[in-house]
Parts: C-alpha cells; structure tokens; sequence
C-alpha cells in the first residue's frame, strides 16, 4: 500500500519523488500538483499499453513497478509523447513540461540507485512556435484603471494599479502582507520563496494610499490578519478572487475578447517597461526571473520602432555616386 496516501494511485517511488520535490528541491504546491498529474498519465499510458482495459482515466497506475521503469527505453518516451501530441492534443509547451518533469523523475530516480540507465538524458524539448507575449496598450491601461468603480473601487483600484505598474504574478500580489510595505518599497515573495524589493511609484503609492484609508472599517479584517487585500468576509482575498475582479473590469472597459488576464497584465509590465528604455537586465531584476532568457521574450518592439530605427541609422543617407552623376555636377 502506497504510504503517500496523497498520491495513492501512482508508484510510491513516484510519490516520493513528488515529496522530494516539495521538501528538499522546494518547488511550488503547483509545479509539483502538475508533475504529480503528468507522472499520472505517463503511467496510465504504460499500462494501458500492458492491455489494461478501463477507461484511461480510470486506470490506477499504483502498482507499476521499478521493473517495469528499467524497462523504458528513449523509444518509448518518444511513443508517450506522440501519444500526449495526437491523443491528448498536448501543445508544445504542454509536451515540454511532460518532458522536464520525467526528466527531473528519471534523474531522481538515478541519484538514489533505483535505476542505472537515464532514458530522458538526450530527450530534447518539442519546437516552440514563436510568439510574442499579449499586452494592454498605454490607452487600455489607461481604460482599464478609468472602469474601476463601485462599493470596492479603492481595492480593486489598487489591486490593478500594482498588476500594471510592478509586474506582479498573482500569487505574489495576493500573498502581500501590510508589514512588506516601507514607504516606497514593496517587499515581494516570488517563485522558489525568492525575496526581491519592488519600487513603488507615485501612482501606487497614491492608490495604496486611498486604499488603506478604508480598508480597516469598510472590511473590517481581524487585527490579526495582516493580508494588504481583504474579502468583504474579513479574509485574504484569494486567487480566484482577484482574476474574477480583472475579468469583470476587463469586460467593463470594453477589452474583453482579448484574452487578458492577470498574467498578461504582468506581460504589460514588462513590454512597456522595455519599450520606454528601461534594459533588459533591469526588467528581469523587477519581475524576478530567474533566467534573463525568460525575460527575452519581451524584447519585441513594434514596426513604428523598427521603421524609425532604420530611417535614423547613420549610414541610412549614403548612397551610391556613379560616374554619370558625377558628369552632371561637374557639367
């Protein structure tokens, strides 16, 4: 019986790498939720390839054994990721999280001698399609923060004010405790329980301003509770929460269709950020990315930009003197 009874329909070997993940690798309760549901179907795809005859989502894939794990070969990854391709209509980047997470299980699974072969170890990524990350313009920021009314408008208010003007993910803005603000610094928990500061402008600081003004006897939050946004219930606002706020003001400024959200008000962030001068290296330390590569994605620039730098470049007014045009000036 598997002892990892959060996990009891995969291998327990599975299931300690998954608390591996938590405890020791310290990844997020929702990287590792994904692992755990991609390793669960990496392992209903084996045995429903031994014959199993349940639905595929019935199948319970606890008995797998490190057997039948040495018995994997690259072939058959390749199989298993066809299988997510056609089958399932897994997209390149969903392909890619199957294969970083068998790869970080194979190599678990290595390190600790339940395996002497590593099959993942010259798997390479699927092939990305290109694509620039989606944002708000300056004018639908600027709609967007114009839409805000209502019982609850200094929150919502504010709660927007940082999405636009800090980059922050969701998690990092609901997890925002009063005690992490100091006059114009904003102290920030990210990915990995990363701390970073985030430079609060006067606009944030105004909104926060109106804001705090009446959070205490409009929400009525327990002394105690020290979340900077507050429910109407006198809880955290959660997650799920805030996205239903930005989707429904989102709506009322007539950006809807657009497929905004949370996220790609961050994507704003970053894309006004280096489209006004602000490097490259600048931009990640304020959305803290680990990787400047991730941060690359938002060095695209517009055609107006591109046409302006081309007409501005100093060698752009040179062109070719022939010995007619030469003749001509001289006659």
């Amino acid at each position: 019986m598997n002892k990892y009874a959060l996990y009891n329909d995969i291998p327990e070997f599975a299931a300690e790498f998954l608390y591996y993940c938590k405890t020791i690798k310290d990844m997020s309760v929702k990287t590792v939720e994904q692992y755990y549901l991609d390793l669960r179907i990496f392992f209903r795809f084996l045995k429903s390839n031994k014959g199993a005859t349940e639905p595929f989502n019935k199948i319970n894939a606890s008995d797998i054994t490190l057997d039948d794990i040495k018995k994997i070969n690259l072939s058959d990854l390749y199989v298993f990721l066809n299988f997510a391709h056609e089958e399932r209509e897994n997209q390149a980047r969903a392909r890619n999280r199957k294969i970083s997470c068998l790869r970080s299980f194979f190599k678990f699974l290595a390190k600790h001698n339940m395996i002497t072969e590593n099959p993942t170890e010259y798997i390479g990524p699927a092939k990305t399609p290109s694509t620039l990350p989606i944002h708000l313009s300056i004018e639908e920021c600027e709609a967007l923060l114009n839409s805000v009314d209502g019982p609850n408008k200094e929150r919502n208010y504010a709660i927007i004010t940082l999405f636009l003007n800090c980059g922050l993910r969701l998690s990092e803005l609901v997890g925002i405790d009063i005690t992490d603000i100091t006059e114009n610094i904003l102290r920030v928990m990210g990915k990995g329980h990363k701390e970073r500061e985030v430079y609060l402008n006067e606009s944030c600081i105004s909104a926060l301003k109106d804001y705090l003004a009446v959070r205490d006897e409009k929400y009525k939050p327990p002394k105690d509770l020290y979340a900077l946004f507050v429910t109407n219930r006198q809880k955290r606002i959660s997650n799920r929460m805030v996205q239903t706020i930005i989707e429904k003001q989102i709506e009322k400024a007539h950006l809807g269709g657009k497929h905004y959200s949370t996220h790609k008000l961050r994507h704003t962030t970053a894309t006004l950020l280096y489209q006004h001068g602000t490097d490259i290296r600048t931009v990640q330390e304020i959305l803290g990315h680990k990787n400047l590569s991730t941060t690359q994605i938002y060095t695209h620039v517009k055609g107006d930009k591109i046409k302006d730098a081309m007409i501005n470049y100093p060698l752009s007014n040179i062109t070719h003197k022939n010995e007619t045009d030469e003749k001509t000036k001289k006659s």
